[in-house]
Formats: C-alpha cells, structure tokens, sequence
C-alpha cells in the first residue's frame, strides 16, 4: 500500500511540474508574439520618442533663453547663429562638433541648437559648410523638423562670430533613403553650384524604423551664398 501512495505522488509531482513548464512556455510565446506586433505596428510610423543624440547624451527640450543666446560667443571667423525666417528659425546657436565613435556627424545635446561640423568650410571663405540638428526630441519638435518645407530660394542666414551675417538661397532640397545618405555626404559636402559658397543642412526625416532605431531618410537642403 505505501509503495502504491508512492507512485500516486510522483505522478503528481511530475504533472504538476508538466503543468508549470507549459505554463510558463505559454507566457515566453506570448511575449514574444506581443513583441513582434508591438515592432510592426510601431515600424513606419512618423514619429518616435528619442531620448539621446549621437554620443548618448540626455537630449535637452527646453529653448535657451534670450540672455544665453545672446551670451553665446564664437571666434570671430566661426558661425554663432543660424535664422531661417520662413520656418520661424531665429538666431539657434551653432555649436562646433565632430564626429561620434561610429564615425556619425554628431549632433548637439539641445535639439533648439545646430551643428556645424568644424572640419568643413567657414562663412565667408568660400567653402561648403555643413550644418545638422534635431528633427524632435521625446516630447517636443526639434530645430530642423521642417527644413523639408523649404523651397528653392528661400533664405538661410548665417551670423558670423565677428557679427558679419551671410545668406544663403536655396537651390536644392532632396530626401535622401538611409542606405544612401552615407555615399550623398560626398555630394553634400560640396557646392550646388560650381565656385560659390554654399551650407548644406541635414536632419533626419521619413518614416521611423522601430527595428532599426532611426529615420529612414535624411534631409539635405543645399543653398548659396547671395553676392550683394
């Protein structure tokens, strides 16, 4: 009779060890299920929260002040300020950057700043300048969102850290697919127009890949200098 209970009871133990294991089966295939729908429904749509730049750093969605913008001082050969008054752009900071570890133009940790990639041309010395800045951050439109908006001819102004201002009128404004913007960099980085100054600024656009982590366009509008 004890050896019968003794049986009874590893076959308990051993359904109810059944039981938890497919229990527990079930919830991993749910999971991953909901994943898979959460990253399909979330790939392609426009927007997405982003919390960081390109070196990692916490993005910042508050607009500086008038006292910091006009506190903000460069050398005198290097931009300071940016204006594009069709988009209501007016006097966002340029700040000097590089490029990140992956080899990226980096982007300023404010998304109410701009980017100029020092190793391009400055105003006023006849080279092609390369600006980048945020398209939005998680809860609020970044400096570029609407840099897609602009038409050939319009005016980008650029201020000098000397207080020399210098516009530039649109020529061309492309989106351009993610897996081609590496390879239009080489275009961006030089003028429209053959001998004339130029600045070239880029963001990101287009829809967002959930799987990707990032815009899969980026837009480059390119404008040159206006001879007085």
């Amino acid at each position: 009779m004890s050896l019968e209970i003794k049986g009874w009871r590893k076959i308990i133990k051993w359904v109810a060890w059944s039981i938890l294991a497919g229990l527990f089966l079930i919830f991993l295939i749910r999971v991953a299920v909901f994943e898979g729908q959460y990253y399909s429904e979330k790939e392609g749509s426009e927007r997405v929260v982003l919390n960081s730049n390109d070196s990692g750093e916490e993005l910042i969605e508050v607009e500086p002040t008038e006292e910091e913008v006009r506190e903000y001082k460069v050398a005198p050969d290097r931009p300071r300020y940016l204006s594009i008054e069709k988009l209501g752009i007016s006097k966002a900071r340029i700040l000097a950057m590089g490029v990140n570890a992956a080899g990226e133009l980096d982007t300023p940790q404010n998304i109410f700043d701009v980017g100029w990639y020092e190793a391009s041309g400055k105003p006023g010395q006849g080279g092609t300048m390369i600006i980048d800045g945020h398209n939005g951050g998680p809860h609020v439109l970044g400096v570029f969102k609407n840099t897609p908006k602009l038409s050939e001819g319009d005016i980008v102004t650029v201020e000098r850290g000397d207080g020399v201002i210098y516009n530039y009128s649109v020529v061309e404004n492309n989106s351009v697919p993610l897996d081609e913007a590496d390879t239009y960099m080489a275009t961006a980085a030089k003028s429209p127009v053959s001998g004339k100054e130029s600045v070239t600024l880029i963001t990101c656009t287009g829809e967002w890949s959930q799987s990707q982590g990032t815009y899969l366009s980026r837009q480059f509008t390119r404008a040159v200098l206006v001879e007085e």
